[in-house]
């Protein structure tokens, strides 16, 4: 065996090893919702706790008013909870029409804060940790400004909270507000939804874990006051927290009843943008995290950092060498003995990934259609490799920047109307 079919076959066993994990995951992802969807919503207590919901806006005019509405349209009791949103740093119309609905509906239930280039424009940690400081809620919630949650999506989460001491945070399900705006937020709606029941509700079948996803989730005031708030260095400030949650040896739970719909990109552009800092962010949290893995008090994060490692190194890695050995194949400039081995695979990948994404989407309502099981196929051939070129050039630009002591720039996502 030539060293060149030693790669490829090293390259083949991770591909293979993250689709079995993750088919195993959306197994029981899809299991749990079979024991979920037969359940009720958990119900608040006659007295529910006072709720600070947090809200970080840089230049939102054009989604603010919509998601500020349906904030103060929870059927969580009024007088029980308060909205807060901190228009950071923003240079278009947020604070005017802040400022008509503060007049419109109380400083009482909406409280704004407005920042400047001294102390805001720093992202979403800093914004987050403002409100935070200024809230009064033993309970938090976050929402981005690009949300319409559902009107009993807060009193779900709360709720779901409360149910067990252990739980620090507990997350609710997001869904594309805008799925039939292109292509690519179809690719996306169908990507959010696999998600969430895979990587989601799966690791917290097996393994009573999950990731918060930067949007509609509560979470404890003590929480946040033992890990010190938000990461201000952190770009999936999410992710670094949820870390750091488990870490403190206690829970995340995922309750898929509590629905908010945001906004996604609509062209590539704004996605590869968005995206990149998504991977320079989760590469961040591997990082400041891997000297844990082979400690004692690393036990409770060993399958994340483990699962998120095989994903944006190994993973990577080996799609790119698999695919060049394709190519290069084809046009007879290498020759590689399990070439064809490979193809075989490729090919059984697809069926294995179309056949696991179909699953997912069945636990939504209208999502079962011939139209999303082609884009499906589609998302394998396309989305995939997409997928992997910004993930090889978020990893160079971060390591770039370490390399360089460049600031770390926070890229926001283009609202639509």
């Amino acid at each position: 065996m030539s060293v060149l079919d030693v790669f490829l076959f090293i390259a083949i066993v991770s591909i293979w090893g993250v689709l079995v994990v993750n088919l195993i995951l959306t197994i029981s992802g899809y299991t749990l919702y079979l024991k979920q969807v037969k359940q009720p919503a958990p119900e608040l207590p006659d007295v529910p706790p006072f709720v600070s919901i947090l809200v970080p806006a840089h230049d939102e005019g054009i989604v603010i008013v919509k998601t500020v509405l349906a904030l103060l349209s929870f059927d969580y009791p009024k007088d029980r909870y308060e909205i807060i949103v901190i228009n950071d740093n923003s240079t278009d119309d947020s604070a005017q029409k802040l400022a008509e609905l503060q007049h419109d509906f109380g400083q009482e239930r909406l409280k704004v804060i407005n920042t400047d280039a001294k102390t805001g424009g720093k992202g979403k940690s800093n914004a987050l940790n403002i409100g935070f400081h200024q809230s009064r809620g033993n309970i938090l919630a976050v929402y981005d400004a690009d949300n319409t949650p559902e009107s009993s999506a807060l009193r779900i989460l709360v709720a779901q909270l409360l149910d067990s001491p252990q739980l620090a945070a507990v997350i609710g399900k997001f869904r594309t507000r805008n799925k039939n705006a292109s292509l690519l937020t179809r690719f996306i709606n169908i990507e959010t939804l696999s998600f969430q029941w895979m990587a989601q509700a799966g690791r917290q079948r097996l393994f009573h874990l999950c990731t918060i996803p930067g949007t509609n989730y509560v979470i404890r005031r003590d929480v946040l006051e033992k890990v010190g708030g938000w990461d201000v260095k952190a770009l999936a400030e999410d992710t670094e927290i949820s870390f750091r949650i488990y870490q403190m040896h206690r829970r995340i739970g995922f309750q898929p009843k509590a629905v908010t719909w945001e906004q996604e990109p609509q062209t590539l552009g704004v996605w590869f943008h968005q995206r990149t800092r998504w991977v320079k962010g989760n590469i961040y949290v591997i990082l400041k995290n891997m000297h844990l893995l082979f400690q004692k008090e690393g036990k409770p994060i060993r399958f994340d950092l483990l699962y998120f490692f095989a994903i944006y190194f190994l993973l990577m890695a080996s799609l790119i060498l698999s695919d060049s050995v394709f190519v290069l194949t084809v046009a007879g400039a290498v020759h590689s003995d399990l070439q064809g081995f490979s193809n075989g695979l490729w090919l059984f990948a697809i069926v294995m990934f179309v056949a696991s994404t179909f699953l997912t989407i069945t636990t939504e309502k209208g999502e079962m259609t011939l139209r999303n099981l082609g884009l499906i196929v589609v998302m394998y051939l396309v989305y995939s490799q997409m997928w992997l070129a910004v993930a090889a050039y978020g990893m160079v630009a971060y390591f770039r920047e370490q390399v360089f002591h460049q600031k770390v720039k926070w890229y926001k996502t283009k609202r639509y109307q």
